[in-house]
């Protein structure tokens, strides 16, 4: 994992999107909702992870579990209308323990034409496992995924960060087109890998709605709405020269509230009010990318 403080610098790839667009922009659901750290599934320990931050020590967390269930219960069909209103589709950074307690949301991913991408067999650090874990629990996610939503999974994502072993094993397990575990740039680039090229589609910390649970973050919608629209404003200022690419990260158990799920719905209205922006899955760019600058 040798570090490149470089990149395209000064020269970026001179990039054409379809139809000459200015940016894409790629939003990404992370469905983490039942994979969890939780005593039902045996972890000893509820998930810190929260929308207030109250560490229960060695006990059972009924908030906690109930705040994610929020997320499969109400948040996914929130967001899955808001999507379908206007006519765009996302990749879903997709746990398969989650989509496993879920079946109906499995199939209705597939089913409205969004992307499933890896997201662990559970929402887990991967930097913590051993490199044979590691290669079992991605062989299980994509066993699982396949059966849930009948996709394969083309690109990966592990929570927070992956390990050293990671895009290794992902090379040699073979049939990923990408991974997303950067956030170094904001357009695509490749790697080398065991000797052959690695696709990378970065992703961001920053356009993301876990802001409403870090501090300092977000903490009303227009916030949300705010920064939303000046990284867009700014990526698509720049495209009319050197078009590039923006990421969104949200979280069924965050947007999927109300009031965020409409600043969510203003931003998707605003962007999309422009000519040029392309709004995409991104195993559609990771196909782009590989076809037009391999």
């Amino acid at each position: 994992m040798e570090r490149d403080f470089v990149g395209y610098g000064k020269h970026p790839p001179g990039v054409v999107w379809p139809n000459n667009a200015r940016i894409a922009v790629s939003l990404v659901v992370n469905y983490e909702e039942g994979s969890e750290r939780s005593f039902p599934d045996g972890d000893g320990v509820s998930e810190s992870v929260n929308e207030i931050p109250y560490p229960p020590g060695p006990l059972r967390d009924l908030a906690v579990e109930s705040i994610y269930e929020y997320g499969s219960r109400v948040g996914f069909w929130r967001l899955m209308t808001i999507f379908q209103d206007n006519d765009v589709k996302v990749t879903f950074y997709a746990c398969a323990q989650a989509l496993e307690k879920n079946p109906e949301a499995a199939q209705e991913i597939t089913r409205a034409g969004h992307e499933v991408c890896s997201h662990g067999n559970r929402w887990e650090e991967h930097f913590r496992l051993e490199p044979e874990q590691e290669r079992q629990a991605i062989r299980q996610a994509i066993v699982s995924l396949e059966r849930t939503t009948g996709q394969r999974p083309l690109g990966w994502y592990c929570r927070y960060g992956p390990s050293v072993n990671t895009r290794r094993l992902l090379v040699e397990e073979g049939g990923f087109l990408y991974d997303s575990d950067a956030y170094n740039d904001d357009l695509p680039y490749f790697v080398t890998v065991s000797g052959q090229p690695h696709l990378v589609i970065p992703y961001t910390l920053d356009a993301n709605d876990f802001k409403f649970w870090n501090a300092p973050g977000f903490v009303t919608p227009n916030q949300f709405f705010e920064y939303l629209k000046e990284t867009f404003d700014q990526l698509y200022r720049e495209g009319a020269s050197n078009p590039t690419m923006m990421s969104v990260g949200l979280h069924l158990r965050i947007v999927g509230r109300p009031a965020r799920a409409a600043a969510l719905d203003r931003f998707i209205k605003y962007a999309k009010g422009l000519p040029g922006v392309w709004f995409t899955r991104r195993i559609d760019i990771a196909r782009w990318w590989l076809e037009h600058y391999r």
